[in-house]
């Protein structure tokens, strides 16, 4: 077995219905998300904007102290492109208030999850006001290893690049014409000056992803390291990062004590 990555011909087309037809079904006006001036959240903006059109999506802009303005201004030109309507919330003073009232001093990476669920409140009170959904942009290397901030940025109505690894949002990219500058920057969080993904999960996308369809393909440790030569510790050290971080997958879990229980076999 070969451990190849790429995206199938009905990628975009299912994504793009799946995008339309919730919309249909939920009763919402649009969609509304966070525009950083990432590649994820490009992606994400492009691919709402040719399933439902311009008119019904929405991005917000949301700096914080630890923010480019190199992606904030990316950010704006990206969404000026589109034609879509934006707003900016500078959410630092939100974050500093927050911190004040817990009387106790923040982690950097707390910080930085705190400031991943101000943007969420944000965007959820964009959305309310204004009858929209709120569109995710994490992508499926995030969400299998946990990469994402519990009711942060894992908090959203929709996740349309959910099923996509980091290596395919990258090459649907480029099938979307996204922007080279975008296409190029070195993925971060933002949580803190020169923060990277990659430094931060210990390995490259590239060979996180292979890792990642290997296990999603019931591979042993073993077996993906004789396809890919991927060190046996490196592969192990992401099976463990999949099976530790299950809750932040399984939302609100709830114990069983009923004939349908809500979101483990209730039917909707």
């Amino acid at each position: 077995m070969e451990i190849k990555i790429e995206l199938g011909q009905e990628t975009v087309p299912t994504i793009k219905t799946f995008i339309s037809d919730y919309l249909v079904q939920s009763g919402a006006s649009g969609y509304i998300l966070g525009l950083s001036g990432g590649i994820d959240s490009a992606v994400v903006c492009k691919l709402l904007v040719d399933a439902v059109g311009q008119n019904r999506v929405a991005a917000v802009l949301m700096p914080s102290a630890t923010t480019s303005p190199e992606d904030m201004e990316d950010a704006r030109k990206f969404a000026e492109t589109l034609g879509i309507e934006k707003e900016e919330v500078e959410i630092e003073p939100i974050v500093t208030s927050f911190r004040k009232a817990l009387g106790f001093d923040l982690s950097r990476m707390h910080t930085g999850n705190l400031t991943a669920r101000v943007r969420m409140c944000i965007l959820f009170a964009f959305a309310n006001q204004n009858n929209l959904l709120v569109a995710g942009t994490s992508n499926k290397s995030e969400l299998l290893t946990g990469y994402f901030t519990k009711y942060g940025d894992g908090a959203a109505d929709i996740l349309p690049i959910g099923d996509l690894y980091k290596t395919q949002v990258r090459l649907l990219a480029k099938d979307l014409k996204i922007q080279e500058k975008i296409l190029k920057k070195v993925p971060s969080a933002g949580f803190w000056e020169g923060q990277t993904d990659e430094e931060e999960l210990g390995i490259s996308y590239e060979e996180l992803d292979r890792i990642l369809f290997g296990i999603e393909h019931f591979l042993k440790v073993e077996e993906i390291h004789a396809i890919t030569g991927i060190p046996v510790e490196k592969i192990a050290e992401v099976v463990r990062k999949v099976e530790k971080s299950w809750h932040k997958r399984r939302l609100g879990i709830i114990p069983k004590v009923g004939t349908q229980t809500v979101g483990v076999d209730w039917r909707e």
